[in-house]
């Protein structure tokens, strides 16, 4: 990156210096270098020194800053882009360097309309605090936005109305990759994540491998945000290079379609979604047939649900912020042709699922704006208070069709330091000739410190705690230690069991200084997981860890995650593996995931999709 800059800077600075007048050889030389130095020097900025009581830290209640204007009018709601040279946290501070002219060159902003499709708070209507921090907040969610604040404005001469001014700063949405693999093998991605400044994605992908028959290979999607204002995403897509949605291990062809609308705000009274797609194996690199596996199989999973307590809230006042949200849930998987190397004995992935499901959930959230929790800077909206969700309905796989039950409750704790909590405790189990079968739990702890801030950086600890236990196992698969509720890139699918504890602490630091934009983050950790064996004792369970460090580094401008180069030591392997890794793994999270009302679902013991960056 640095090498690009530079030469872009030479370049620049010698057209400059043919179209000046002649001047003496050595000053020349001497202000070109000199411009050099300064470009430079520009591009590596350091924030100024924090001390614990001023510093760019947020930990405030999202609703503080609307409190005092609760019940006025707003009269009118104007929209402001903030452009890439500028910051939330100080907004007179203009970063200057040819990068951010760059940005600002090639970006298109979001259009107002676009803003407008996003916003659920109206004009002419009484001003809610909890309701404009709600859209703030959503606002901040939207993928092609990096951060948004509604500032109130008083209007001149009325005591009783006021103005929203609503400023948002985009993520500079134009992103791709490429991976080349010598002369044989190569990988290309483009994406504008904010086509037109009008909330479209596309994305188009190319892939060349001359082992493969045709050797070339294309997938295009295309998302729109909030289609007509009416909060609802929508994607759709085609792949011939195994990147859509996916069950099986083969390279697969995929066309699919997918809608979604989020509980906004708990003001919003509707939340669902729904998602089809169509599914082929494709026998691309000449298997035999006795290890190819050749399976065609659609995808149907739709959802619906209704905040029952949306208008209760309202008229309360906020008084009463406890909200329930009932929904149901319908799915398939349907193999049209299955591999024959399965045939009818129960597997996780190649059998017919089908499942019903309802869901009555008791939610109580606030959030709190703080920052440097996954990100570098930018806002992030944490919860705070409580969440369960009790689902029950059929699930039927292969021939198999059985009640099923379970509950998922969360506690989310923020203390006055800056200290995150959050516990949780999910169980699930299915009813079968008067017995439970396959029946789980797994409880747990995610404890992030206070941000400690010294005079160039800031640091803070992190530490993970979870046990899993699974009894009566029929069609559920065993617990496994390669994903993030065990030993992190520990790849091996052999190592399996009935319960797990597992434990993960990091400490990480997120410097002040930016290179051409991008900050680092060093971090160090340690990795401890227990595995019992089916019907052992967790006393007689395997020991496996891991420790190491890394860094990380992300441009809070750019719309892809952070990137991750991370060193590993495994003091225990299986055969199949090395005691050393080496790992660089781009568009990590970078937010922390707000979102708290999903579809109904099973209770899931090998990976955790509520919030992990890793």
């Amino acid at each position: 990156m640095k090498c690009v800059i530079v030469v872009l800077g030479l370049l620049l600075l010698t057209i400059s210096a043919y179209s000046q007048k002649k001047e003496d050889s050595i000053v020349v030389k001497k202000r070109f270098l000199n411009n050099i130095f300064r470009q430079f020097r520009n591009s590596l900025t350091i924030s100024k020194a924090d001390s614990a009581s001023k510093a760019t830290v947020l930990n405030t209640k999202s609703e503080s800053a609307f409190l005092n204007f609760e019940g006025k009018i707003i009269r009118r709601i104007e929209t402001e882009e903030m452009g890439f040279e500028k910051t939330f946290t100080d907004t007179t501070k203009r970063i200057a360097y040819f990068g951010t002219k760059i940005l600002n060159a090639l970006h298109s902003n979001t259009k107002a309309w676009v803003i407008w499709d996003n916003l659920f708070i109206k004009e002419k209507t009484v001003l809610n605090a909890y309701e404009v921090a709600d859209n703030e907040r959503y606002l901040r969610s939207i993928d092609f936005i990096q951060d948004a604040r509604i500032l109130i404005r008083t209007v001149k001469g009325s005591e009783d109305s006021v103005d929203l001014i609503v400023v948002t700063k985009d993520l500079f949405s134009i992103n791709g990759s490429l991976t080349v693999n010598g002369v044989s093998r190569a990988r290309g991605r483009i994406a504008e994540s904010n086509l037109g400044g009008m909330g479209q994605k596309l994305q188009v992908a190319v892939l060349y491998d001359k082992n493969r028959t045709p050797s070339m290979g294309y997938d295009v999607s295309y998302t729109k945000n909030s289609i007509g204002g009416s909060f609802i995403n929508g994607t759709f897509g085609a792949t011939f290079i195994n990147t859509g949605p996916s069950e099986g291990l083969e390279d697969e062809r995929s066309f699919y379609l997918a809608l979604d609308r989020p509980l906004i705000s708990p003001y919003s009274n509707l939340a669902g979604g729904f998602a089809m797609s169509y599914n082929f194996s494709q026998n691309l690199f000449a298997k035999p047939d006795s290890a190819f596996y050749n399976y065609k199989y659609n995808i149907y999973d739709g959802w619906i649900g209704v905040n029952i307590g949306a208008d209760m809230l309202m008229a309360s006042k906020n008084q009463n912020r406890i909200r329930k949200f009932i929904s149901a849930r319908y799915f398939t998987n349907h193999f049209e042709r299955k591999p024959l190397q399965i045939g009818d004995k129960f597997d996780p992935i190649y059998n017919n699922k089908k499942g019903i499901l309802g869901e009555i959930t008791f939610f109580r959230q606030e959030f709190i704006k703080t920052n440097y929790i996954y990100g570098f800077g930018t806002t992030e909206d944490v919860p705070y208070g409580y969440n369960i969700a009790v689902t029950g309905g059929w699930y039927k796989q292969l021939d198999l069709g059985r009640p099923y039950a379970g509950i998922n409750a969360n506690k989310y704790v923020f203390t006055e330091k800056g200290e995150f909590f959050q516990y949780f405790l999910r169980s699930g189990a299915f009813f079968n000739r008067r017995r439970l079968e396959d029946a789980s739990v797994l409880v747990g702890a995610n404890l992030y410190s206070r941000l400690y801030v010294f005079k160039n950086f800031k640091l803070r600890d992190y530490l993970r705690f979870s046990y899993t236990n699974l009894a009566r196992r029929v069609t559920s698969e065993p617990l496994r230690i390669d994903n993030p509720l065990g030993l992190r890139y520990f790849r091996s699918d052999s190592v399996l069991g009935s319960q797990r504890l597992s434990l993960y602490t990091e400490t990480y630091l997120i410097s002040d200084r930016k290179i051409f934009g991008f900050q680092l983050s060093p971090f160090v950790f340690g990795d401890l997981t227990f595995l019992a064996k089916e019907k052992s004792s967790l006393f007689k369970a395997d020991l496996f860890s891991g420790l190491g460090g890394g860094i990380r580094t992300r441009n809070e401008n750019f719309i892809f995650g952070t990137i991750e180069l991370r060193m590993m030591y495994f003091p225990r392997t299986t055969e199949d593996m090395n005691s050393f890794k080496i790992r660089i793994k781009a568009n990590l999270r970078f937010r922390y995931n707000s979102r708290y009302i999903k579809a109904p679902d099973l209770i899931q013991l090998n990976n955790d999709d509520a919030n992990n960056v890793y």
